[in-house]
């Protein structure tokens, strides 16, 4: 075992297996008794044979055979004791682990969720904190179990004879290196196999999703191809994983054939010489046949460890990850007043080493209490604006601030709490109506609820559903239309009663009617507040105060409406196409 891998197991008991020491205590005292239990009904086979059989000792025949079913009674409720302590304690383990991950999954910077696919995620919240718990409470368990047995048993052997002992004591080495052996292949195997799992969650994850796409498109058989050679190649990996560690089984057997041959052979000398006695080999024979199973078990054992702490490689990662965006030592409350926001010299790379600029050198100023638009084409960097205003991201270069106030400088949960955000892909959760819209603002009272939702248009349609407010929507708004789900968006930011809105084509994809409601909703919404709204629509538009023309990242024009219309050649064309378009 390498140094670093020392060092994984050291931070394991300290984060997670110290809380439990106490349970983990009284385990070990049942493996004791395991222990104890288990070597006393090899060295009853002693007394048994020559008191019952030779002897026949007529009291004898009665309290033997009594003991020895006291014995089994004893290691067979001490295993069980044992076994569900570990088991919770295990569970207990399991769960603080999957908590950690989530904690730091859900606070951590957005371009590390957006980098990696969920599947991924979802497999190291399962398999590997499965794997990981196993090394530190299965494995656990069965060192002190099987070694505390392995030392009893192997104490009534010497007992009985020490020449007999030591021939089997070779045995212990043997699997040693067998195990050694096996232990370096089943880390590669699982490795293999986590990382194929992990892609066929991902592959799980992406079907389920987008199960619409695949039936408008007809791919349903090249899904069905393509997840079968994922099942497949999951399958030969998991097989080859089983066979590596059931390799152990037939080399420990074999190995234990000829130990036993060997003594068997030597034994019938020694008895020849008188060195040893019958009622001697038999107990001695009993105590090294019981030896085995901890013997293959400790011999398994390297592979356990092996395939937990290849897991926690995965794991510990994601909750030790540092988040880039985050407070300030000390930071204040961010106090907005007018709500005026201002770009100064911006520049923005959503990956570091790609040289691509996604803003470049923009100053922006939107002011407080007024409707600001971006337009321009797909891919201009209109969203990039929007998201790092919250500071979904963080600029590379430059400053935003809020009323004069540099937003790096205050405490992101105060930043947030100013800002509501309005997207055309609509996230809802999936639970109630209500509980939707009261997401915003947990503590929100039934009133306020309601109140949000007529102004947004929403409690006309949310009356008509079975339940009502009540009524479950589904995974993200399933049984919900486009523009049910887009009300019921705004009703969530009206509750949160921010003084800054950011509209992000709120009403792209909606019907005309939907989506003058919509709209009526918005100006609701707005109304005397900072708004940043990317706009697609005409009617956007013309009700924003000042227009920002973006383009490859930059910022070309900005004015009214009626100012872009004389001076900008690229707005007149993005209007003229909406014109053409409506």
């Amino acid at each position: 075992m390498i140094k670093d891998d020392f060092k994984i197991i050291k931070r394991l008991y300290k984060d997670y297996t110290v809380k439990h020491l106490k349970k983990i205590i009284i385990a070990i005292l049942f493996s004791i008794l395991v222990a104890g239990s288990t070597s006393a009904i090899a060295y009853l086979l002693d007394p048994a044979i020559e008191k019952i059989f030779i002897n026949q000792d007529p009291t004898l025949m009665y309290i033997i055979p009594f003991i020895i079913v006291i014995a089994f009674f004893t290691k067979g409720i001490s295993l069980y004791l044992a076994k569900v302590i570990m088991i919770r304690v295990s569970q207990e383990l399991k769960a603080d682990v999957q908590k950690d991950m989530m904690k730091s999954l859900i606070s951590t910077d957005t371009k590390f969720i957006d980098g990696i696919h969920t599947g991924k995620f979802i497999s190291n919240l399962t398999l590997d904190v499965t794997l990981l718990v196993n090394l530190v409470s299965t494995a656990l368990l069965n060192i002190f179990k099987d070694t505390l047995s392995l030392i009893g048993l192997m104490t009534v052997m010497f007992f009985q004879n020490w020449k007999l002992s030591l021939v089997a004591i070779i045995m212990i080495p043997l699997a040693t290196v067998v195990a050694r052996t096996l232990g370096k292949r089943i880390t590669k195997a699982t490795r293999e196999t986590m990382d194929t799992s992990a892609l066929f969650t991902k592959r799980l994850v992406e079907i389920f999703k987008n199960h619409r796409i695949i039936k408008s498109f007809q791919t349903e058989k090249f899904e069905h191809n393509r997840s079968s050679a994922d099942i497949k190649n999951l399958k030969e990996k998991a097989i080859k994983m089983t066979e590596i560690f059931t390799r152990n089984t037939p080399i420990m057997e074999t190995l234990t054939g000829i130990m036993i041959a060997a003594l068997i052979f030597y034994s019938g000398t020694l008895i020849k010489n008188d060195e040893l006695e019958i009622n001697n080999f038999f107990s001695f024979l009993a105590a090294m046949m019981l030896a085995y199973q901890p013997v293959r078990s400790l011999a398994g054992l390297n592979i356990s460890i092996n395939q937990g702490i290849s897991a926690a490689k995965r794991v510990l990662p994601i909750i030790d990850r540092d988040s880039e965006i985050k407070d300030k030592v000390g930071s204040p409350n961010l106090i907005v007043n007018k709500g005026t926001i201002e770009f100064k010299n911006v520049n923005f790379h959503y990956h570091s080493e790609d040289n691509k600029v996604a803003l470049k050198s923009a100053n922006i100023l939107m002011e407080g209490g007024k409707m600001t638009a971006l337009v321009g084409l797909s891919g201009a960097g209109k969203s990039t604006i929007l998201n790092l205003i919250p500071r979904f991201y963080d600029r590379s270069d430059g400053d935003i601030s809020i009323d004069g106030q540099s937003i790096y400088e205050f405490n992101l949960f105060s930043l947030r709490k100013n800002i509501s955000l309005v997207s055309q892909d609509t996230t809802l959760f999936d639970d109630t109506v209500k509980n939707n819209i009261k997401y915003a603002k947990l503590d929100a009272s039934e009133d306020e609820i309601l109140e949000s939702a007529k102004n947004s248009f929403a409690h006309e349609f949310i009356e008509k559903l079975p339940n009502k407010y009540e009524t479950l929507i589904g995974e993200n708004g399933v049984r919900l239309s486009g523009g049910e789900k887009q009300r019921i968006s705004i009703a969530r930011a009206m509750l949160k009663k921010s003084p800054i809105i950011l509209l992000d084509e709120a009403t792209s994809s909606l019907d005309s009617e939907t989506e003058s409601k919509i709209q009526t909703a918005i100006k609701d919404l707005t109304k005397d507040k900072t708004s940043v709204v990317i706009a697609h629509r005409l009617s956007t538009i013309l009700n924003a105060n000042k227009i920002f023309v973006v383009d490859s990242g930059k910022i070309l024009e900005h004015g009214t409406h009626d100012e872009l219309l004389s001076s900008s050649e690229t707005y007149k064309n993005f209007y003229n196409k909406q014109l053409r378009r409506n």
